[in-house]
């Protein structure tokens, strides 16, 4: 591959990741504001809207874990890459390869599950103060 090739890809790769964290944070959002809404309690319905959201959150770490991984073997090949892309005396290989800083797979993880765990505790406690069914 090319050195504007592997850029490309990187960049893709990238914006597969945004679109990932763009589609969780709707899911989340989504999520609370239905439960927000919610006037009685209801355990099964708490309990079910749980297990979906943990399947979910699960695939959606496992597709960004994979973008990530992805990212991160692109700008391996970028910086193995020896060829200089210049164009009019500016050598882009040396300004562009500093700015490009993945997370780590580490970062990605601890982040989602984070947020995961934090969003399945606001589920949890919006249910619990919700007044029972009269």
């Amino acid at each position: 591959m090319t050195y504007n090739e592997l850029i490309q890809l990187f960049f893709e790769r990238s914006n597969a990741a945004q679109w990932y964290w763009t589609l969780y944070v709707v899911i989340v959002g989504g999520l609370l504001a239905f439960s927000a809404q919610r006037q009685q309690r209801d355990f099964f319905t708490t309990m079910l809207v749980t297990v979906l959201f943990v399947i979910f959150a699960y695939k959606n770490l496992d597709a960004l874990q994979d973008t990530t991984a992805q990212r991160l073997a692109a700008l391996d090949a970028i910086k193995r890459t020896t060829a200089t892309a210049a164009t009019g005396g500016v050598d882009v290989k040396a300004a562009l390869e500093p700015t490009l800083t993945p997370a780590s797979i580490s970062s990605v993880r601890t982040t989602h599950i984070t947020s995961d765990v934090l969003t399945v505790l606001a589920l949890w406690a919006m249910e619990r103060r919700r007044k029972r069914a009269t």
